[in-house]
């Protein structure tokens, strides 16, 4: 419905998820996670071609189900696996879907290697080809200290944000999420500098990561909407026009 609503415009995103506090919730045991997201993911992909939908499987079993409404884009809108794992990079690449990953770009080079190897780039249509996005979180200051300045204080908010539920439940947090500001840039998970530095850094990455396209996450923690905006402004003006 969004799809015709928005005259072809919805991108479709699914993930696993991480944190097995929310899967008990449902009453779901973490074991039986990874072939559950396997088995819903099928079901979403077959739904969205439209038609009759049958499904048998160990979790889900679906019988002459009537989908008399098929989405504005054909076969279905552009989908995005949410993805740290080869294996589920393969996955995507079998079934058309783009991949969005986040980590340093020498281990994100590991999945983008994984869908490529699976044939899967330039499995879109003609006119589009497979996604391979490297997400960021990126603020650019005036200098480098100012730059700082913003970030530090917002990615301490945003980290004690998505640690709500680790704290609360005394678990253990993952281990590839740093815990300080240092950590997050030394590990690339944000990228903060000046115009120019930020440029050259993302081009490094995405070209080491082996991606070709950039999540830009430019809001996040208590960052001020104007420290936002500029951030943005200077990826179109940078990046994008330069790149165009």
């Amino acid at each position: 419905m969004l799809d015709h609503l928005s005259g072809g415009r919805v991108e479709f995103g699914i993930g696993r998820g991480s944190l097995p506090i929310e899967l008990t919730y449902f009453g779901i045991d973490a074991d039986a996670v990874p072939e559950r997201y396997l088995e819903a993911s099928e079901i979403l992909m077959e739904a969205m071609r439209g038609g009759t939908l049958f499904y048998q499987g160990h979790h889900f079993q679906l019988d002459n189900v009537p989908l008399t409404l098929r989405p504005h884009q054909r076969p279905h809108p552009p989908t995005w696996i949410a993805t740290n794992r080869p294996e589920s990079a393969r996955w995507a690449a079998a079934n058309g879907a783009n991949i969005a990953c986040v980590g340093p770009a020498s281990f994100v080079r590991k999945i983008t290697d994984a869908y490529r190897a699976e044939g899967g780039h330039n499995m879109h249509t003609d006119d589009q080809v497979s996604l391979l996005g490297l997400l960021r979180m990126i603020v650019v200051g005036q200098s480098a200290s100012h730059a700082y300045s913003l970030a530090a204080p917002a990615f301490e908010r945003w980290l004690e944000s998505f640690k709500f539920l680790y704290d609360l439940n005394a678990i253990p947090v993952p281990p590839n999420l740093p815990l300080t500001f240092d950590a997050a840039v030394e590990s690339e998970l944000c990228v903060v500098g000046t115009a120019p530095f930020v440029r050259r850094t993302l081009l490094d990455q995405l070209e080491e990561a082996g991606a070709n396209y950039l999540l830009c996450q430019v809001a996040f923690g208590d960052l001020p909407l104007d420290a936002s905006l500029y951030t943005a402004t200077i990826i179109q003006s940078e990046l994008m026009d330069r790149l165009a």
